[in-house]
């Protein structure tokens, strides 16, 4: 009896969260008390939009936004 093996290749579905400098894609909205809080510890923070993760890099002026966590907090505000 004869057996072979083949190997299946599975698309890499993974988003891209980061660019090549390790400058993340997108900055989302963290609620101000957990930034600092993460910055000093590396403790999770969870965003707007669900995701999770530490803070290391600081969002500057014209940064690009997440637009799930842009939509939710355009949401938030008081009319």
């Amino acid at each position: 009896m004869r057996t072979t093996t083949k190997t299946i290749e599975r698309p890499d579905v993974r988003e891209d969260n980061a660019t090549s400098d390790d400058t993340p894609k997108f900055f989302h909205y963290v609620k101000k008390d957990q930034i600092v809080e993460s910055a000093v510890s590396g403790r999770m923070v969870v965003a707007l939009c669900g995701e999770t993760f530490p803070v290391t890099k600081q969002a500057k002026p014209g940064s690009p936004v997440c637009p799930d966590c842009e939509r939710i907090f355009k949401g938030m505000r008081k009319k």
